[in-house]
């Protein structure tokens, strides 16, 4: 099995997964500031949503006004807006970091928009669950590539499930199908963004490189996220 000696401790260092060829001590460097990132992303969403759900004016005007309306599909569109950007100056500090804020509260702001107008036992249930989900995924996946397993062939079926999951929200919004079709989306959501938490770590622990750390963090956040939406669209069907 493949040691490193760490040269400042002295001691032997594991490797994440078998064949592993660079420093573990580097990746694990990674890993936690991948962490770090994501846990302040996720506490900032946290507090914007809070605002937006406690301060009740706020989605009121959202809900009762074109100008609200107007508004709320900006900020729908501003995260994907933003990732152009950000795809140019992931690099460059401290611009990159300045833009996935940026993208981080509006995608909050919309987050807490849709917690607005839902239970808060219901928001409750979801994020206790989505809280549960990722730390159980999260440790089975660092603990299966311990042992070898690699979670790259989920990459091409994710994709496809994505695209299928797209036509079914075009479907809906069209040609509304009832409380059950909204339950079955919800579940093939909740499904496939837990595939792609597990799919992301493995990327995590093998693949990003260190200048990575940009899109690594997006991308554990947005399956985070939307694990949390489609939990929150089965909660809130079956309410």
């Amino acid at each position: 099995m493949y040691q490193k000696v760490d040269v400042e401790s002295g001691s032997a260092s594991t490797p994440l997964y078998p064949m592993m060829l660079e420093s573990p001590e580097l990746r694990w460097a990674f890993i936690r500031k991948i962490y770090s990132i994501v846990t302040v992303q996720l506490l900032l969403t946290i507090a914007v949503a809070a605002v937006v759900v406690a301060v009740e004016p706020i989605s009121v005007f959202f809900a009762t006004t074109y100008t609200g309306l107007a508004l709320y599909i900006v900020l729908i569109i501003t995260p994907f807006i933003v990732l152009w950007p950000l795809a140019y100056h992931y690099k460059r500090h401290p611009v990159n970091y300045f833009l996935l804020a940026i993208f981080t509260v509006t995608l909050a702001f919309a987050v807490g928009l849709t917690c607005a107008f839902t239970s808060g036992k219901v928001i409750l249930e979801a994020a206790v669950l989505t809280a549960g989900v990722v730390v159980s995924l999260t440790l089975y996946t660092f603990w299966a590539a311990r042992r070898g397993q690699d979670f790259g062939f989920l990459g091409p079926f994710l994709s496809g499930a994505i695209f299928v999951l797209i036509l079914f929200s075009l479907i809906q919004i069209f040609f509304p199908l009832g409380q059950i079709s909204v339950m079955i989306y919800g579940f093939l959501a909740a499904i496939i963004f837990c595939g792609y938490i597990v799919y992301d770590t493995d990327n995590l622990i093998k693949r990003y490189s260190y200048d990575d750390y940009i899109w690594a963090s997006v991308s554990l956040y947005l399956d985070i996220i939307n694990l949390f939406l489609a939990l929150l669209t089965i909660f809130r069907a079956a309410d």
